[in-house]
């Protein structure tokens, strides 16, 4: 059932109004009335299309009554990313990654991303009915299909499977010695913990001079970094949710004084100043969703605030990457300009992927997934072991810089092609509902303090910015860490002292 009627929501909802109208239709339309070079071709308006569909799909996860994590943050990417951006870049005519293919494969990857966009809604439509024999091995009574998920709870002697992991409570406390151990130990290589507010140039620096990422591998320095900044995180994700949910917890100095200790780690490792972009967005929307777990005003806000952080703040923000000597002054004249020349080069590295397939090289068929999927292999062991996407296209292109992102749509479609790209994004928009849906129904007053699922959530809506933008093979490295650390604390047991209370 919808949640009950509450004066705040109806309020932060009527305030949403205008943004949803300037998200659809405002801020599109102020974009391609600026002057610029770029030609208005099938491409330019087909990039219109996909903003204002974007746009369209971001405002209904604002204003839904239901809060989609995953589903939200995707199309918050994918209007920022894939929408805004891209348009501004086709209004002035420039790209922050050169376009090396004809005029026809831009049109294509448009093209494509927008059925691929559209595949997305179409798997979460599908992902409302769940077919009655599914529901009968898991031992529900059918109920009619537009029914809320009252049924979560199935009749007596159900299986197990009917019961929600939980948080075992032992063994968060392995898991918070684990993530001081790993941020520790992060924090002594690289110097102590000044270096991590003085810029990312110096995190590289101090990496390389503790001999973790020699050769040109960045395998050292992906290990390290990760298992010091993900255990912190998860640990401060459910220490948060147990004092946010548990009156007890509040009152017991042991849980507040490992919280604070926690909160203490995270400004230092997870700081926005030494970390990527993409990484303070997932810190950010995980902590936001874990602490808010029932906030419909919270919910949208964090959705409209994003937006404007990643298309105003983010251009800006490589004062914080570069030391002094070395930053790039931005001189604009237009607040189109810095979108052109950052982060957002998704779209022309789609096209660049298509045209890397079409010249010879051919479709991959799962080896760059295979490569994503077993990252932990080293190449002594597999020599042929596939590079990320966005760097084997790169090289192929002959780009100096050749960390280039390569969006889920790019990887898809290497592997796979047009069907199997447009499979997998139907796949990915069916994943995100069910997981979204099942989320509804477990996020509410009264819910566990130690419910795995609404910690695993916030974590995966967070770090689906990075998963969607690519390259996966990057990514995949702290979504195993984090599996790990997740696999440690979660029980199916429900005896007296080893659960959150």
């Amino acid at each position: 059932m919808p949640p009950p009627f509450a004066p705040r929501t109806l309020l932060s909802r009527a305030l949403a109004v205008p943004l949803v109208l300037g998200l659809s239709c405002f801020l599109p339309l102020v974009v391609i009335s600026q002057p610029g070079e770029g030609p208005r071709d099938a491409a330019f308006w087909l990039q219109v299309v996909l903003t204002v569909y974007c746009g369209v799909r971001l405002s209904a996860m604002v204003l839904t009554t239901r809060r989609k994590l995953l589903q939200a943050t995707f199309w918050m990417f994918c209007y920022m990313a894939m929408g805004v951006a891209p348009l501004a870049q086709a209004v002035i005519g420039r790209v922050p990654t050169p376009v090396v293919g004809p005029r026809e494969d831009l049109v294509q990857a448009v093209s494509l991303v927008l059925l691929g966009c559209f595949a997305f809604d179409v798997g979460a439509l599908l992902a409302r009915y769940r077919p009655l024999l599914h529901r009968r091995t898991r031992g529900e009574a059918p109920r009619p299909t537009g029914g809320s998920g009252a049924g979560e709870r199935g009749p007596a002697g159900a299986g197990p499977a009917m019961r929600p992991l939980l948080i075992h409570r032992g063994r968060l406390l392995l898991l918070a010695v684990a993530a001081f151990a790993c941020g520790g130990l992060l924090i002594v290589k690289l110097g102590g913990p000044a270096v991590f507010f003085s810029s990312r140039q110096e995190i590289i620096a101090g990496i390389e001079e503790a001999g973790v990422s020699g050769d040109g591998s960045q395998a050292g320095q992906a290990f390290l970094r990760g298992f010091g900044t993900v255990p912190p995180l998860i640990a401060l994700l459910v220490y948060t949710r147990w004092l946010v949910t548990s009156r007890r917890a509040r009152r017991t100095w042991s849980v507040v004084a490992v919280f604070g200790a926690l909160l203490v780690l995270n400004a230092i490792v997870n700081n926005p100043v030494s970390n990527p972009r993409y990484w303070f967005l997932t810190v950010l929307f995980a902590l936001l969703f874990t602490a808010f777990p029932v906030s419909a005003a919270m919910y949208r806000m964090s959705l409209t605030v994003g937006v404007v952080v990643a298309l105003l703040v983010f251009p800006f923000a490589d004062r914080f990457r570069y030391d002094e000597n070395n930053t790039r002054q931005i001189e604009t004249t237009s607040f189109l300009e810095p979108l052109a020349l950052k982060d957002y080069d998704q779209v022309g590295m789609f096209a660049n992927t298509i045209t890397y397939v079409e010249s010879g090289q051919g479709h991959s068929y799962g080896y760059q997934l295979a490569g994503s999927l077993l990252f932990a292999v080293p190449r002594s062991v597999w020599p042929d072991k596939p590079s990320d996407t966005g760097v084997t296209v790169g090289e192929w292109m002959g780009a100096v810089n050749t960390n280039l992102s390569s969006p889920v749509w790019a990887e898809l479609w290497i592997d796979f092609g047009p069907v199997g790209m447009t499979m997998g994004m139907a796949a990915v928009g069916y994943a995100a509902a069910r997981v979204d849906r099942r989320v509804a129904r477990r996020a509410v007053r009264g819910s566990p303090p130690g419910s795995l699922l609404l910690i695993t959530a916030p974590l995966l809506a967070g770090y689906s910015f990075i998963l969607v933008r690519g390259p996966l093979l990057q990514a995949t490295g702290r979504v195993a860490i984090a599996a790990l650390c997740l696999a440690l604390i979660a029980t199916y047991r429900r005896d007296r002292g080893t659960l959150l209370d």
